[in-house]
């Protein structure tokens, strides 16, 4: 595979990186925003939570939650929780390893539960405990991969993705940006996507970002 080039000086003055909101207002409501999704979410939830951990434990042994290294705001890692989806026998703890389609790692169980993207709602605790925010730029494992590469060598605007918390959903994911960055065009697509949130934060888009979820995701189903 070709390794993509990284961008130059000059053209990185093309694609600006702009720094976060971080008026005390904004701060407040999209605190308070997290903290209301969040525990409403839970609350609505713990009957799915209970369904979801009983199949999860009959369908292959294991755990029934999976706890990752991410890179969380300023780069520092966090432990990030999901649904155990994979056999425990052929995880990749690394992360590195993208889930592809038709990924023979997955359960019966997992794949439904990727496929509606169930598998990332424990990710709730992470928001409770301010490490995630429910929008942001997906949280991302070390040594993320883009087209063959390290994504921070695929393009040097790579970390300034992580000034802002990561979210539960963002604006690369309800613009059909997820999943695999196996080419050039979806890692690069991905990332333009998580640095424009960032330059638009607002409560505005946080809303609409969280409905535009809900519909695609639980309903429509497009994760593997």
């Amino acid at each position: 595979m070709l390794r993509q080039r990284v961008l130059s000086p000059s053209e990185r003055r093309h694609h600006p990186i702009h720094l976060p909101r971080n008026d005390l207002g904004y701060r407040v409501l999209s605190r308070s925003f997290d903290l209301l999704v969040g525990t409403v979410a839970l609350v609505l939830l713990l009957p799915l939570f209970a369904v979801f951990s009983v199949l999860i434990k009959l369908s292959s042994p294991g755990p029934v939650f999976f706890r990752q290294d991410r890179y969380g705001l300023n780069g520092d890692l966090f432990k990030i929780y999901k649904f155990r989806t994979m056999r425990t026998d052929q995880c990749d703890v690394s992360g590195v390893a993208q889930t592809t389609k038709n990924d023979p790692r997955v359960t019966k169980v997992g794949r439904l539960l990727r496929k509606t993207s169930f598998d990332e709602l424990p990710q709730i605790f992470n928001i409770l405990k301010g490490e995630m925010s429910v929008v942001g730029p997906r949280p991302h494992v070390p040594g993320m991969l883009a087209n063959g590469m390290l994504y921070e060598e695929f393009d040097p605007r790579y970390m300034a993705r992580h000034v802002v918390k990561p979210g539960l959903t963002g604006l690369a994911q309800v613009n059909g940006f997820r999943g695999e960055t196996s080419t050039a065009h979806a890692a690069r697509k991905r990332l333009d996507y998580d640095l424009e949130y960032i330059q638009r934060q607002s409560l505005l888009l946080d809303v609409k970002i969280t409905a535009q979820t809900f519909w695609k995701e639980f309903f429509r189903g497009s994760g593997y």
